[in-house]
């Protein structure tokens, strides 16, 4: 047996590859740093720039020289240097002017008198208004900034793309085990795939095992269904014979007794052999099936007919299929005083539809009628009631071939029994 990982290892490897590879490349970023912060800008070079009106040579703070009417403000963090501040009282030196005229504002600690750092705004009052220099505004995300949250894009669309194939690898075993679960049905034993990690693998034995136990007691209800049906057929014929010595009244009603007896042993016998033994399926026109049987039984009396449908081609065992309209028909016979057949293609299913005239189906009760021995007619009576098996060998006929039945009320009155088949 090859040999396969624990799902919480694979986890815990992504996990820490993932942690690894962010810390790189984060460690990376930080270590390359941000791009250097501008050097000061000297005051005699400000000095010269606001006399002028001219941004300094270079201009590596990316100094702006406007006019303005009004005196300048702060901007954002800027403080206002005191008048007596060295830095303030050397720059009024330089201009020829007095520190009153001036207005600095400066956005970080400034070291000395002969210099000025960070992001600034100077204001010189001049005839007709203040002339005012300043840093251009830096920008919301500098290019260090994109470099940062582009290496973090591709971290994480690398991580996720691995984590994708990771979780895919996790999750398709897990798919497959589902896939085949759902095939799974009485008398089929299905191939359970054993692939994956080891969790998904003890799950895949594990259902396998079960598997195997429910076809053993699905063969052994079967063999002790076979057993019963033909141990009580000797004493029904004894009794039979016996009551041929009643009263006439009494000699039917216990002949209808006897008749009811065989019919349910019949039909559960039915029900067992359909869910273990399934015959091979063939292709088959779906369209006429269901015409040759409305036309047989019509033919026999029966309310039934057929409004015509597209061509539908499909897998399917032809016996079972004419047994599960056959019993539709019946019920919809007994409860409803017709039967009424179409079909349709849909988006690769074949839908059935038997409709007829009755009260239709309380939603309540629906589910439930699909259960063995539940008849929709609850008095018991043998003129309207039946063995209580017909709806549970439609619903495991139409699940052997992979397809539901639902039972709805048509809006305009009426049940309807709606058989959807896989087509293909």
């Amino acid at each position: 047996m090859k040999h396969s990982r624990s799902i919480a290892v694979s986890i815990f490897l992504l996990v820490i590859a993932s942690v690894l590879a962010a810390a790189v490349v984060l460690f990376s970023v930080t270590f390359k740093g941000p791009p250097p912060r501008p050097a000061p800008l000297q005051l005699t070079k400000l000095a010269t720039a606001l006399e002028q009106a001219t941004p300094p040579p270079g201009n590596e703070q990316k100094l702006q020289i406007v006019t303005h009417t009004a005196a300048p403000g702060p901007r954002g963090p800027e403080r206002l240097e005191p008048l007596d501040h060295p830095m303030v009282r050397e720059l009024a030196r330089l201009l020829r002017a007095e520190p009153a005229q001036l207005m600095v504002y400066t956005s970080e600690m400034q070291r000395g008198g002969d210099e000025i750092r960070g992001r600034f705004t100077v204001g010189w009052k001049v005839p007709g208004g203040w002339r005012i220099a300043e840093t251009a505004p830096q920008p919301f995300l500098t290019s260090w900034h994109w470099v940062t949250l582009l290496a973090m894009l591709g971290v994480l669309i690398v991580l996720g793309a691995a984590a994708w194939w990771i979780a895919r690898r996790i999750s398709l075993p897990i798919r497959r085990l589902a896939e085949a679960a759902t095939r799974a049905r009485p008398g089929v034993r299905e191939a359970i795939p054993a692939g994956g990690p080891q969790e998904v693998r003890e799950l895949a034995e594990a259902i396998g095992a079960m598997q195997a136990r429910i076809l053993e007691q699905a063969e052994g209800r079967t063999v002790m269904l076979g057993a019963i049906a033909h141990d009580l057929g000797t004493p029904l014929s004894r009794i039979a014979f016996w009551i041929e010595q009643l009263p006439d009244d009494a000699r039917e009603r216990a002949s209808a007794d006897i008749g009811e007896m065989r019919a349910m042993l019949g039909a559960a016998l039915a029900l067992a052999r359909d869910e273990s033994m399934p015959a091979p399926h063939t292709r088959l026109d779906l369209g006429s099936l269901i015409e040759s049987l409305a036309d047989d039984l019509a033919a026999a009396g029966t309310p039934v007919r057929s409004e015509a449908g597209p061509r539908v081609v499909l897998r399917g065992d032809s016996v079972a299929l004419r047994r599960l309209f056959a019993n539709l028909i019946e019920n919809a016979v007994r409860y409803g005083e017709e039967a009424v057949l179409g079909w349709r293609e849909d988006n690769g299913w074949a839908e059935v539809t038997v409709d007829d005239a009755g009260p239709g189906f309380d939603p309540a009760r629906a589910e439930s009628l699909f259960a063995p021995f539940v008849r929709g007619e609850t008095s018991r009576n043998r003129a309207t009631g039946g063995t209580g098996l017909g709806l549970a060998i439609v619903r495991s006929i139409a699940e052997a071939h992979g397809g539901a039945v639902r039972l709805e009320t048509r809006p305009e009155g009426g049940g309807r029994v709606r058989v959807r088949l896989p087509i293909g």
